[in-house]
């Protein structure tokens, strides 16, 4: 198996973008893990899940709640367990470095704006993953 980065770039905001994604691809029928080991992200991106949009109801727990295994979205605050990816679950990043186990997973997705420190860790993250020998792929989504 080998794992597949997407990465999105020119987001206008990364984690509202990535509430976009997310919805996006439990509407598809997929479960995704969010990954960041900063808690003050993971807690915004929780509480922005809950109100981006009026309309959209994006059911998440963190991983370690007694419903994650019913629930299509799981927010991670350390690895993400490989037994996951062995579920072909996706894994969002929004961490500022590569995840761990990052080649367990079949598709990782990238968000990434056009502030300059998050380019510059998404340049980063993009080089790391070059070297493991994943397949890259990108996009401008600055027009979306």
């Amino acid at each position: 198996m080998s794992t597949r980065v997407d990465f999105a770039f020119g987001a206008a905001d990364r984690l509202l973008k990535a509430c976009e994604v997310t919805q996006k691809q439990v509407a598809a029928g997929r479960r995704l893990v969010v990954y960041t080991r900063n808690p003050a992200r993971l807690a915004k991106f929780d509480r922005l899940l809950w109100q981006f949009e009026s309309t959209a109801f994006v059911p998440h727990v963190l991983s370690d709640d007694p419903l994650a295994e019913r629930t299509p979205v799981l927010l991670e605050p350390s690895a993400p367990d490989p037994e996951l990816a062995r579920q072909g679950v996706w894994l969002l990043n929004l961490d500022t470095e590569c995840p761990p186990g990052a080649e367990h997973f079949v598709r990782i997705l990238e968000i990434v704006s056009g502030h300059p420190d998050d380019k510059a860790a998404a340049r980063r993250r993009w080089r790391s993953y070059q070297e493991t020998g994943f397949e890259l792929r990108a996009f401008d989504i600055s027009g979306t």
